[in-house]
């Protein structure tokens, strides 16, 4: 099954099972807020298969986007198995970061999900 994950309304990316799985459990071992750590182990151990960063509490959104934007394929990289489809998870992913680094200006203005 596959993943979506929404940066913001008409932001989002999607990725296989395992590899929106993975990026979740990257957030989860980043992420310093226990409802946001909770929310995403919520969504990995019922199988959702989506995650709206505006659910997060601001705080959280923030460190999130960072950590997606500086540290997500640096951690592929050194975490994920050698193979010959690493080059392209490690661009899928890099697609993540950059969309994050783009949002990551407008955190304050985004209205939760419940809002859209």
């Amino acid at each position: 099954m596959a993943g979506l994950l929404v940066l913001k309304p008409g932001t989002d990316w999607t990725a296989s099972g395992g590899l929106f799985d993975w990026t979740l459990e990257f957030l989860i071992d980043r992420l310093s807020a226990p409802e946001a750590v909770a929310y995403l182990r919520e969504i990995l151990d019922n199988n959702l298969g989506s995650f709206w960063l505006t659910e997060l509490p601001p705080d959280a959104r923030g460190q999130a986007v960072a950590q997606l934007r500086d540290h997500l394929v640096e951690a592929a990289n050194h975490e994920l198995p050698d193979g010959e489809q690493k080059a392209a998870v490690l661009k899928h992913l890099r697609e993540l970061a950059e969309m994050a680094g783009r949002v990551s200006g407008e955190l304050a203005e985004w209205p939760k999900a419940a809002d859209c």
